[in-house]
């Protein structure tokens, strides 16, 4: 008997949903039912998601999101749970990145890769898991939210050039565990995703360079993935099926963290 994820009924925040993975993950999850609520401070481009996500007979928000600002973290998650219902799953996938030595980081660049991929990924979970706790888990046997938050193998793993991008990223992995036990008897189950070598719009020209091709040579199938190949995860994350996984961190490399 054949089985598929069902997400009708359910309502997913997705941040960072203008471009790359974000989007993405808003196309899959509305797909499966989920009513999304897009989030971003691109809105012109979310609302072309929007309108690309109707067009195929899901269901779309658009909301404004600075996950720098905590005041636009709070309306943002007040203005979704507003215009869509109560937000039963969290996908935390803002983030940017530097590419330089350690030696060079000034700390301008400091506050600029924290305080997206670690103060604002932290942020956006505590101001939605607020309101789960507020509501309760209704009783139920199983617990009843998502929060997934959109780590890296670079958290878990030192690569040259992108040091303080992974020191960012193993406190997204720290943080997801802390977040795990202690919101977990609320009914809110929080795991995190750690792509490996993801081809997007951001970086695909990096990939014919002569540094790119080098790299791709070094990795185990020789091979970059793209945002389809995080698909099974992120539903499987979303869904009721995942009920016991909590705390998990869990990646999406090819191998690459073998080696």
């Amino acid at each position: 008997m054949g089985r598929s994820i069902n997400l009708e009924g359910k309502v997913a925040m997705i941040t960072g949903a203008s471009s790359g993975l974000g989007k993405r993950f808003a196309q899959v999850l509305s797909q499966a039912g989920a009513k999304v609520v897009l989030a971003s401070r691109r809105v012109e481009r979310l609302k072309e998601l929007r309108a690309e996500i109707e067009a195929g007979g899901g269901a779309a928000h658009v909301v404004s999101l600075d996950v720098t600002d905590y005041q636009s973290i709070r309306s943002a998650v007040a203005h979704a749970e507003t215009e869509a219902g109560t937000i039963d799953i969290l996908v935390n996938n803002s983030g940017v990145s530097t590419t330089q030595k350690l030696a060079e980081v000034t700390p301008a660049d400091f506050e600029y890769v924290f305080d997206t991929n670690t103060r604002g990924a932290f942020f956006v979970a505590q101001e939605v898991a607020k309101r789960m706790i507020m509501r309760g888990n209704g009783g139920a046997s199983k617990p009843a939210y998502r929060i997934i938050n959109i780590a890296s193998v670079a958290g878990l793993s030192v690569l040259p050039q992108i040091g303080l991008y992974g020191i960012s990223k193993a406190a997204v992995v720290h943080m997801t565990k802390a977040m795990a036990l202690e919101w977990g008897r609320h009914g809110i189950n929080v795991n995190a995703i750690c792509p490996g070598y993801i081809d997007t719009e951001i970086n695909h020209h990096h990939w014919a360079t002569e540094q790119g091709q080098k790299l791709i040579s070094m990795l185990p199938r020789h091979r970059v993935g793209t945002p389809a190949d995080l698909d099974g995860l992120l539903l499987l994350l979303a869904a009721d099926e995942s009920a016991f996984m909590n705390g998990s961190i869990i990646t999406a490399d090819d191998g690459f963290g073998l080696m």
